[in-house]
């Protein structure tokens, strides 16, 4: 089980262990009847502990797969993956997903769901545990509520404080809010940076907005249209704590456009 240590001011449990991603040559090959799919190509990087890495690119260019292999969902073709310098080769609770549709169980009240993780690594506090996080995420009044009776965003809080009660080394989440509307999403991801702030766990977050990415990150990963690999690394140096108000800043734009630059030539490539 991964270490925390207790903060005693907060009462929060900080992640302690690295949490450091690494992938070298990483390729990812599918086969069909229809042939073999090239879905990632030579993708190398590094993600460092607590960072929030946001990746970004066209459609069909890899994004989830790289995800995945990071989860251990999927295996390396070639190349290799690497969680601290070890090999990633199966699902593990040092790692946790957040998907775009919430997965929670419907059978399932709130506290159920959330308790799930921390029963399942053995936290023998996984009462107060889950006391901690339904507060984190404002949904105590809701703990006993089932997920059909919940808004979406609720329903994504849920999924969010079920992924983190694990104290998970590395956070990963696949578009957790492309369903969402707008006003909902961009309360959100105020609410996600608040979480990672206080965990300063690693966040690698896969999404198609540009904007999200860019509010999110501590770098950006662009991926070409596929075979998906990484074509540029962007490096954010907005400031923390940020506020949706930081769209309107002259850098953010700047960002923006060079984002935009390079995913709409990877687009067209595929015409």
């Amino acid at each position: 089980m991964n270490t925390a240590q207790q903060n005693e001011k907060t009462g929060v449990r900080k992640v302690t262990d690295k949490g450091e991603i690494r992938t070298d040559d990483l390729e990812v090959t599918y086969n069909s009847d229809a042939g073999q799919t090239v879905a990632l190509s030579k993708t190398s990087l590094t993600i460092h502990p607590g960072e929030f890495v946001c990746v970004l690119g066209p459609s069909g260019c890899g994004k989830s797969t790289l995800l995945n292999v990071i989860a251990g969902f999927v295996q390396a073709t070639e190349g290799r993956a690497l969680l601290d310098g070890n090999a990633i080769e199966q699902p593990g609770a040092d790692r946790s997903m957040v998907f775009q549709q919430h997965s929670l169980l419907p059978w399932k009240t709130v506290r159920a769901n959330i308790g799930l993780g921390p029963k399942f690594v053995g936290d023998i506090e996984a009462s107060s545990t889950v006391n901690h996080f339904l507060k984190m995420v404002g949904l105590q009044k809701y703990e006993n509520h089932y997920p059909d009776q919940l808004s979406g965003g609720m329903q994504q809080r849920v999924g969010i404080a079920r992924a983190l009660a694990t104290f998970p080394r590395v956070l990963l989440m696949d578009e957790p809010f492309a369903a969402l509307d707008y006003q909902t999403r961009l309360m959100m991801q105020e609410n996600l940076l608040s979480l990672w702030e206080e965990f300063g766990t690693t966040v690698v977050f896969v999404t198609h907005d540009v904007d999200e990415a860019i509010f999110l990150s501590d770098r950006i990963l662009l991926m070409s249209a596929s075979p998906g690999r990484i074509v540029k690394d962007i490096a954010n140096p907005l400031p923390r704590p940020r506020t949706q108000m930081i769209s309107s800043e002259a850098k953010f734009l700047e960002i923006k456009r060079d984002c935009m630059k390079i995913i709409r030539a990877e687009a067209l490539s595929t015409f």
